[in-house]
């Protein structure tokens, strides 16, 4: 691609799509983020100019990948000339029409993934989902999203408002109880890298079942007996047990529904 870009934000997607993109050969010639160290440090990975100011973001790239939080977005915004060149966001829940009031140009360039700043993740695979206000902008949004993916989905705002939200569920919900067992095991001196090989188990399973058949546990049985068990080790966890027992009642609610 020829075309210049111009990155605002310097954060865990931001920093990954990026760098990703540099090393696809894509000119990007400028990164702000409000704070210095990570403007500076993502500016010196792909050599480029970087700003801490909004009013200093250059008018000369020809798409402005916006990745900022979802609050931060429209005050930023509403400061930088973007001189009608294309703007494009990379959040999951924000609508594509809330870019229109600061060009005629705009999309959406969202990675259904989960990034860390400074760990790799294999690009090809993950799913872009694509959206803009016209056929040549969305053309040009999908062919940048192809450098980088094999898979390039057109998805408008209201099915990635539906992902993101699934997303939260598989991803962000998921890596909280991760959190939570390690806490419980380390309370015991037990290392949580022995639950490191169910945790891989348990996400293998639905690659060849529904997660609705992979379901296993007191939960799903109504075990009433290691049900109250469990519950009696968090005694001294109000929060935890609320938890545990809310979790335990909607999986067994769940399997109680007619299958889809």
């Amino acid at each position: 691609m020829n075309q210049k870009l111009a990155i605002i934000g310097a954060g865990n997607l931001a920093t990954r799509v990026a760098l990703e993109l540099h090393n696809k050969g894509v000119e990007i010639i400028q990164v702000y983020s409000r704070t210095v160290t990570s403007a500076l440090t993502l500016a010196r990975l792909i050599g480029c100019n970087y700003v801490t100011k909004t009013e200093k973001i250059t008018p000369e790239a020809d798409i402005y990948l916006i990745s900022v939080s979802d609050m931060a977005m429209s005050n930023l915004l509403s400061d930088v000339k973007f001189n009608n060149k294309i703007v494009a966001h990379t959040a999951g829940s924000i609508p594509m029409d809330d870019l229109k009031r600061f060009s005629t140009n705009y999309g959406v360039f969202y990675p259904l993934q989960t990034f860390s700043k400074f760990r790799d993740v294999n690009f090809s695979r993950i799913p872009f989902c694509i959206e803009a206000n016209n056929k040549e902008n969305e053309d040009i949004l999908v062919d940048l999203a192809s450098l980088l993916s094999k898979d390039v989905r057109i998805i408008n705002s209201e099915q990635r408002k539906q992902l993101h939200l699934a997303a939260v569920f598989v991803s962000n919900f998921t890596n909280h109880m991760y959190a939570i067992a390690g806490e419980i095991v380390q309370d015991k001196d037990i290392p949580f890298d022995i639950l490191k090989p169910l945790i891989s188990e348990t996400a293998s399973k639905i690659k060849s079942m529904t997660p609705r058949a992979a379901q296993t546990g007191p939960a799903m049985r109504k075990d009433q007996n290691i049900i109250q068990e469990h519950l009696t080790m968090l005694n001294n966890q109000p929060k935890l047990k609320k938890l545990y027992s809310f979790v335990s009642d909607s999986i067994h609610e769940f399997h109680k529904l007619p299958k889809q």
